[in-house]
């Protein structure tokens, strides 16, 4: 078997990994794991309460990894689990949670936001358009793969 990656290919892969390994730092400098670090984001993202399967569903991360870091964030009282309908479980930031979250989340909000304003309209909108046209060409492309 042969693989070769075209050139487009090879920097779309390195600059995704390059982009993954900064958050992976950004977790690590937190002191979390990379799922604790989407938790917590999530929650600042979507709000306290936030389900835990929105988390699953937006990072597409397993429920057993996630239910692993809730545990480990419950353990660290960052957070709290309460029932909704169903098997529906809310997220929720203790006093500590949300001390925490202003320390290590806020500032990546803020400087994932930076990044937007210091492009022009035109460019953010080009970066957002191009990654939805990639993602959707190769979700098409691997589709028969998928079922």
């Amino acid at each position: 078997m042969h693989f070769k990656p075209g050139r487009e290919l090879q920097e779309f892969n390195c600059l995704y990994k390059e982009m993954d390994g900064i958050y992976h730092k950004l977790a690590l400098h937190a002191g979390l794991s990379d799922s604790a670090f989407h938790i917590l984001y999530c929650i600042a993202e979507f709000g306290d309460g936030c389900l835990q399967k929105d988390i699953c569903e937006q990072y597409n991360i397993s429920k057993q990894t996630i239910n692993s870091s809730i545990k480990n964030l419950e353990s660290k009282g960052i957070l709290t689990l309460t029932r909704g309908k169903g098997r529906d479980m809310h997220l929720h930031l203790t006093a500590e949670g949300r001390q925490f979250t202003e320390q290590y989340i806020a500032p990546v909000f803020d400087a994932e936001n930076r990044v937007f304003s210091e492009m022009t309209a035109e460019e953010a909108q080009t970066l957002l358009r191009l990654t939805k046209k990639y993602k959707d060409l190769f979700y098409r492309n691997v589709q028969e793969q998928l079922l």
